[in-house]
């Protein structure tokens, strides 16, 4: 017998790993197969409330196709076997481009969306010297009201180091002509799967 859970189920994922190329080989599209298995569904249980997603990766991508499904649509079980496995130095940081955050040991470093993005802009550049202006181009649009300077953006880089506790020194001044980002030993970049947008 078993207990009873507290949980009730509410719905299922059903992960399909198929290329457009094999779908068309058999003479359908992908957008052909989505409709038929929601039509099914509809005729099995009527009031099926469905959504589809298609998952979508870089050319070339290696892997399963499933396995690639799996992890562009965020499945935690798919993105745990990418994340590096925890370290017992207290200070072992993970950037994490895919999620949006950096870990510090078994701490949330508590950045903002803006200081992320412009740690993502220096991490996505490693070992590359970005002159302030490019930065400023990049992250901020004409209107915001907090559009720093070659000479404010000081203070943003400031803020982003404290947050960033031992591992300050990774995000580096240039004199004269901006920052980079240099890797140290006890920090791992996580991308996932597909490139960050500021990639593209």
């Amino acid at each position: 017998m078993t207990s009873p859970s507290s949980n009730e189920p509410r719905g299922f994922a059903l992960y399909v790993g198929i290329t457009e190329d094999d779908a068309r080989a058999a003479g359908v599209s992908l957008q052909h197969i989505v409709t038929e298995l929601k039509t099914t569904l509809n005729a099995m249980v009527p009031e099926t409330h469905t959504h589809a997603a298609i998952a979508l990766a870089p050319k070339g991508a290696g892997g399963r196709d499933l396995d690639i499904v799996r992890m562009a649509l965020h499945d935690p079980a798919a993105l745990a076997k990418l994340k590096p496995a925890s370290s017992t130095n207290e200070y072992e940081v993970v950037i994490d481009i895919s999620r949006k955050r950096v870990e510090i040991g078994d701490e949330m470093a508590p950045l903002t969306y803006k200081e992320f993005a412009l740690l993502q802009f220096l991490v996505l550049r490693e070992g590359q010297t970005v002159k302030r202006e490019t930065i400023i181009e990049a992250l901020w649009v004409a209107d915001d009201a907090d559009i720093p300077n070659s000479r404010t953006i000081d203070v943003h880089i400031r803020r982003l180091r404290s947050k960033l506790g031992a591992y300050e020194n990774i995000v580096r001044t240039v004199r004269g002509v901006g920052y980079r980002f240099d890797r140290h030993a006890d920090v791992t970049i996580y991308y996932g799967v597909a490139p960050s947008p500021d990639m593209i």
